[in-house]
């Protein structure tokens, strides 16, 4: 009886024990701390992306688990950044400096936004079927056109475009698709055109030109001046010969940089981390997505809202 009531007593020790260190995170007592990356859809960039730099973060820091979660994409990621639901968020320039600053999505600026690095350049592609005789956004007057997800920096910048030419969603019918989703329904005849703004080469893009044969309509000298006059954010873009099928010539478009933003809250020592890796340990997350190539921390300094106190504390450590 003796043996079996020690044998209990061992067997309750490795319990506690094995419990404690689960609570711990660490053999030296040290707690895990659990951070979330908000993402986009499955089907674009953002999410690949954020899944390779989570598992780089945790890497990086014993201490803390990133998670790369799946979301509606730039709107989402700031409104929840804000609210404190997740630590850092993907958003293009043109939903932080709104965020920031008020905006249509943003009645009341969110002032403790802050941008903690720079990623890709977005560029926006205009997709309409082969079929279709249209040649620019204008001759879309009363189209069933997918603006982007509800919540993303993609339909953000299709009120915006759609302002450039004179229309509006009352010109329109508006369908709130994902890139992935557009795709398919432009296969499928349910829409007439779809705007995406996402980095080059696009998943999606290239199966609409690939399967159906859809053709991408530029964005003329005249729409990007309207566009940086109303808004300092845009750039001139371009899709380069080749990148998709049947784009024999340039492609003129509109650009737009892709940022990680947190709240001003957000630890240093994770914003010091996330900046280092896009430093130095580049190469893996290029393995998981070609557009880490195009990461360029020199973009710090256009950055549409303040930078982190890290990121700035970064930038004079690491001037070259």
């Amino acid at each position: 009886m003796g043996s079996k009531r020690l044998d209990g007593r061992w067997r309750s020790l490795v319990i506690a024990l094995a419990v404690s260190l689960t609570a711990c995170g660490t053999g030296h007592g040290r707690k895990t701390t659990f951070l979330s990356i908000g993402t986009g859809g499955t089907g674009g960039i953002y999410y690949p992306l954020g899944g390779a730099l989570a598992n780089r973060l945790s890497l990086a820091d014993t201490t803390r688990q990133y998670t790369a979660e799946v979301t509606g994409g730039s709107v989402e990621n700031v409104n929840r950044v804000v609210a404190g639901q997740i630590d850092l968020g993907f958003a293009l320039s043109v939903t932080a400096y709104e965020a920031y600053h008020g905006g249509d999505d943003f009645p009341d600026p969110e002032t403790r936004l802050r941008v903690v690095a720079p990623l890709y350049p977005n560029v926006t592609h205009i997709l309409v079927p082969a079929s279709s005789s249209a040649r620019s956004l204008a001759d879309l007057e009363g189209k069933k056109i997918s603006v982007g997800s509800a919540g993303s920096g993609t339909e953000q910048i299709s009120r915006q475009l759609l302002q450039a030419y004179g229309l509006t969603y009352d010109d329109i019918t508006p369908r709130y698709l994902s890139f992935t989703e557009s795709a398919a329904a432009l296969q499928d005849g349910a829409i007439d055109a779809a705007i995406i703004s996402v980095g080059i080469p696009a998943a999606a893009v290239l199966e609409a030109t690939t399967t159906d044969g859809a053709r991408l309509l530029g964005i003329s000298a005249d729409e990007l001046a309207v566009l940086k006059s109303r808004y300092p954010y845009y750039a001139a873009g371009v899709i380069p010969a080749g990148a998709y099928p049947g784009v024999d010539a340039p492609i003129p478009t509109v650009a737009m940089m892709n940022w990680v933003v947190a709240r001003d809250d957000l630890d240093g020592q994770v914003a010091e981390s996330l900046l280092d890796i896009l430093d130095k340990d580049r190469a893996s997350l290029e393995r998981v997505h070609e557009m880490a190539k195009q990461i360029d921390l020199s973009r710090l300094a256009d950055a549409p809202i303040p930078l982190h106190p890290a990121a700035e504390r970064w930038v004079e450590a690491n001037k070259r």
